[in-house]
């Protein structure tokens, strides 16, 4: 991989970032998304946030190896906490879990303010995104799933508006993305059959290991999961 070609996961998130825009990308790593997204003129210039010295001395220099030091600004800290209110109209979070991403989002609040576009493209708990999302006024406008190297990913546009409007069955939705629902692709129906199956597993053990009430409320929700999916699924 260098500057010029990203990972199928990173090529459909930053196929999402409109062109022009003032990106933040949080969790940088190398910097090779803001780097592509300069590159190639989807954003006029970028922030490349890191927490960890490592991963934000990488950035460091990939940005400089590109030549890109005059358009992108790369800055250690957590989360949205190296922005300014109205410094980006475009984040980008990529590659961590649903509840992180959750995290980061709810801690830097303030931070968002003249953001229009949010790109999350959480590992695992996207439905923890999309409840956040939900519950603080950001619309779902998009979603992808897409299989790379063995592995699945979800990725999630939002931006200001009505947050309820993509859903029409909400308790489903949350879990499976209203639009990935809808579109019911191959990629998508691999992704629950994977999950019914260690769902089922699960809630065998917990039948063999007795009845104590975290057992029986944990079995309880993985029941429901695994009847909305299926459900989804015929």
């Amino acid at each position: 991989m260098n500057e010029f070609r990203l990972s199928k996961r990173l090529e459909t998130v930053a196929s999402f970032i409109p062109k022009g825009a003032v990106l933040a990308d949080i969790g940088s790593d190398h910097a090779y998304l803001p780097c592509y997204a300069c590159l190639h003129g989807c954003a006029s210039k970028a922030i490349a946030g890191e927490v960890a010295d490592g991963p934000f001395r990488l950035a460091q220099q990939q940005v400089e190896k590109s030549g890109l030091s005059h358009l992108i600004s790369v800055r250690k800290g957590d989360g949205l906490s190296i922005l300014a209110p109205g410094e980006a109209d475009c984040i980008t979070i990529a590659g961590m879990g649903g509840a992180l991403i959750a995290r980061i989002l709810g801690d830097g609040k303030e931070k968002l303010a003249g953001v229009k576009r949010l790109i999350l493209q959480p590992n695992i708990g996207a439905e923890l995104v999309r409840r956040w999302l939900l519950d603080h006024g950001w619309e779902l406008v998009a979603e992808r799933i897409l299989k790379e190297d063995g592995q699945i990913y979800e990725v999630l546009v939002a931006e200001r508006g009505d947050a309820r409007r993509p859903y029409r069955h909400l308790e489903a939705e949350l879990l499976l993305g209203p639009f990935l629902r809808r579109e019911n692709s191959e990629v998508f129906r691999e992704k629950w059959k994977r999950e019914i199956e260690n769902w089922k597993r699960i809630i065998a053990d917990l039948t063999a290991k007795g009845q104590s009430e975290a057992a029986k409320r944990k079995k309880r929700e993985l029941e429901r999961k695994v009847q909305l999916v299926e459900e989804a699924l015929l």
